[in-house]
């Protein structure tokens, strides 16, 4: 979105050193704050992909996340802060989801948030 860097990562040696991201992002007053719904595992006709497979409904709404932000003039490289919700009270398909979801950030760690809820917006 912009050629310098508007996020800030901070991780204090005060917290736990071997959580995946960081706690806390700085962004400085001068950039510009993109916002954007929650991504669905939807293809393009609105039909939900791959029931009961997390990760490529993960896969699926990683990609949607990365057109909704190229409309905006933006990229995963972008985000200030995540929150992940998976449809399951199974921990292993969170760890599955949380896999598909760094990968895609690569080393851009985000403040982040991982849920296991009881139903989304979306059947299956």
């Amino acid at each position: 979105m912009n050629a310098t860097p508007t996020v800030r990562f901070i991780r204090s040696d005060d917290q736990l050193a071997a959580t995946p991201y960081s706690y806390t992002a700085v962004v400085p007053a001068s950039a510009t704050l993109v916002l954007a719904a929650g991504a669905c595992p939807l293809d393009a006709d609105g039909t939900v992909v791959a029931p009961g497979d997390v990760a490529a409904q993960t896969e699926q709404t990683i990609a949607n996340l990365r057109i909704a932000l190229a409309a905006a003039g933006a990229g995963l490289g972008d985000i200030v802060r995540t929150t992940i919700y998976v449809a399951s009270g199974d921990r292993g398909d969170l760890v599955t989801a949380w896999r598909v979801v760094t990968a895609a950030l690569g080393a851009h760690e985000p403040p982040s948030t991982l849920l296991g809820v009881a139903v989304l917006g979306y059947p299956d």
